[in-house]
């Protein structure tokens, strides 16, 4: 909707998300629409099962119906009437100065073959688009700290706040990826009316250069993560647990010494802040 005042013409926030959305979806070169039918469902619990492999299913149909049906959200991206990617998010409540309504985003998949291409920009900003419709205008979800493509994702492309560290959040999982490693998670809180997020969307948060990060005055920290957790996880899966103690130690001991997450630098390392008193 356009809102005329006077002479000017002022785009709404849902206007600015639909157009967001259209442009990453023209990007990545997929369609996103909402689940609706059964076959939808089918091949949404197949995309998480492929992408979380293990024994029994990510999510049971039944749950899944029942979940939309109460007002979820959940989503499918197309290319060429083929599946490559789901989302699913469940609506609920956080204390902010009264009781608030955000959407939980639970699970963001696309398939392996179809990686680095947007997909998971374009389900983002679908998630935006349908939730500021409803008026909600705040998305939470977690994200596993050691992995480098989410951090920059989430930070840069799409503008959240990195809010918590939880040690072991969801227990052990059996799927393959998480299977044997804590599931040490963060939050991102995506506060979709922020020119935080409008930046981010319109791709002008890059990651942090050198000078910025040697400024004087400013009380900077830089915290490592490995290139590639997943494939380590693999091949050596020692070291893959002492990125997990060592980060684990770091961003803790930072964010309860009054740290905050501001960005990510070149290589791709989480680059924190406190504010002097």
């Amino acid at each position: 909707m356009l809102c005329r005042i006077g002479t000017v013409v002022a785009v709404t926030l849902a206007d600015s998300a639909a157009a967001d959305f259209q442009r990453a979806r023209d990007r990545a070169g997929v369609e996103v629409r909402s689940v609706a039918d059964p076959t939808d469902l089918t091949s949404t619990r197949r995309i998480f099962d492929t992408v979380w492999p293990g024994e029994g299913t990510q999510v049971q149909q039944n749950l899944l119906t029942a979940l939309i049906h109460a007002g979820g959200y959940c989503a499918i991206a197309e290319i060429d009437g083929e599946p490559v990617g789901a989302a699913l998010a469940v609506v609920g409540r956080h204390l902010d100065d009264g009781w608030q309504v955000h959407l939980h985003s639970h699970m963001a998949a696309v398939l392996d073959g179809f990686r680095n291409r947007h997909i998971g920009t374009a389900l983002k900003l679908h998630q935006r688009m349908w939730a500021v419709e409803r008026g909600i205008d705040a998305i939470s979800w977690t994200f596993d700290p050691l992995v480098r493509r989410n951090a920059i994702l989430n930070i840069c492309k799409l503008g959240v706040d990195v809010k918590g560290y939880e040690i072991d959040f969801y227990g052990q999982m059996p799927d393959a990826i998480n299977i044997g490693d804590p599931t040490d998670r963060v939050f991102a809180w995506w506060h979709l009316s922020s020119a935080k997020v409008a930046d981010a969307v319109a791709g002008r948060v890059l990651p942090l250069d050198a000078a910025m990060l040697t400024q004087a005055g400013r009380d900077i920290h830089v915290v490592e993560i490995p290139a590639d957790i997943v494939e380590l996880r693999g091949v050596d899966p020692v070291a893959a647990r002492r990125w997990r103690l060592s980060l684990r130690e770091h961003l803790t001991t930072a964010l309860a010494d009054g740290y905050c997450v501001i960005g990510v630098d070149r290589t791709g390392n989480y680059v924190l802040e406190r504010e002097r008193a």
